[in-house]
């Protein structure tokens, strides 16, 4: 084990240029944590994360302070064990965290195909080796990080964020965190969905700004 201390979590921008690698970042983290169980390293970081959130006495707040709590109450096996009763399992998972099923009921179908199309116009393609389709939210969360934090100007820009996240990740989202709020077995994965439905009620309001 090293003896390097873990980084805390933080994600309180000083300026406008850290208040975009802020949202790049928390895009990232929340990419993550749907993807995967936290392993230790990053329970780690929460043990020693900050409290204040992005926006402190804002909107994201109390939903940060709550999955900070969850991961410092949890464990790897915990967590483990969980992410596996919401999202895996044998046959049909209990929770889908694909964009096609919230859009059309079924996985797989016209949602998927449309996001690819824009995906391709971005020069983005699904990496080989994942086992999941692109519409899984995990994958969509990261292509926003990108479009946020990428080096290509002509790509990674406010429009085309906006785009994107009109199209692919706003319409759907907030089932996917409704039904991981009411599955029984969620503890760590609640405060996940908590969190990432009050970030992207903040990410769409930013949005609507540019727009009037």
């Amino acid at each position: 084990m090293s003896d390097t201390p873990a980084q805390p979590l933080r994600f309180a921008p000083a300026d406008e240029t850290s208040e975009e690698l802020a949202r790049a970042e928390l895009y990232g983290l929340l990419a993550g944590l749907w993807l995967a169980p936290p392993d230790a390293a990053l329970l780690q970081q929460f043990r020693v994360a900050v409290t204040e959130a992005p926006q402190p006495g804002g909107h994201l707040e109390a939903p940060w302070a709550e999955l900070v709590a969850a991961m410092r109450a949890t464990t790897v096996a915990a967590a483990a064990a969980e992410h596996e009763a919401l999202f895996h399992g044998v046959g049909r998972s209990e929770v889908m965290a694909y964009a096609s099923f919230y859009l059309s009921g079924f996985l797989n179908e016209k949602p998927l195909a449309l996001l690819r199309d824009d995906l391709a116009a971005l020069g983005l393609t699904r990496d080989a080796q994942s086992l999941e389709t692109e519409d899984h939210i995990a994958f969509v969360l990261e292509v926003m990080r990108w479009l946020i934090a990428g080096d290509d100007g002509a790509v990674c820009n406010l429009e085309h964020q906006r785009r994107f996240f009109r199209a692919h990740l706003q319409p759907w989202v907030g089932q996917l965190c409704e039904a991981v709020a009411a599955h029984p077995r969620a503890v760590i994965w609640r405060a996940v969905a908590a969190m990432t439905q009050a970030f992207v009620q903040v990410e769409a309001q930013g949005f609507d700004l540019l727009e009037t």
